[in-house]
């Protein structure tokens, strides 16, 4: 077996390769540090955003906004994400990502909400670096309330 170096393309695609997975650690940590410039910096001015609730996003601001509002029932979140395939097309390129998002209800910090779910994003390489622009939420199944009630 012959070992070759790897080439400028290879190099540019592995690096395009982190930076778009990059984003979405970017999305989860920065959501759960109630970081909210930093969360919009993931997405497009008109990102189209689907599957949380019964409303469709085409907008960066009224997005967030929405985030920011759902926010307020939960004292804490944590979103956990694993598995990520990235598929390449130049400038442009589709993300899917496990994600486990786990919410500690305010209203009663003895329960917590657990979602197992898929991000399913369209992203484009932009002079602020990759961002979305469309991102669905593809939930694998219905959300549990968990009783953290010690026994």
């Amino acid at each position: 077996m012959t070992d070759t170096a790897p080439t400028d393309t290879d190099l540019r695609s592995l690096a395009d390769r982190l930076a778009v997975q990059d984003v979405m650690i970017r999305y989860a940590t920065s959501v759960d540090a109630r970081d909210m410039k930093r969360y919009a910096s993931c997405f497009t001015a008109d990102v189209e955003v689907a599957g949380f609730g019964n409303t469709t996003f085409s907008d960066r601001g009224v997005y967030v906004d929405w985030v920011i509002e759902a926010l307020k029932r939960y004292e804490r979140t944590q979103h956990l994400i694993g598995n990520q395939e990235v598929v390449l097309d130049g400038d442009r390129a589709h993300l899917r990502s496990y994600v486990q998002a786990t919410h500690l209800l305010a209203d009663d910090p003895t329960k917590l909400m657990v979602l197992w779910a898929v991000y399913d994003d369209q992203l484009v390489r932009t002079a602020e670096g990759w961002q979305i622009t469309r991102h669905e939420l593809q939930p694998l199944i219905a959300p549990s309330i968990i009783d953290r009630t010690p026994r």
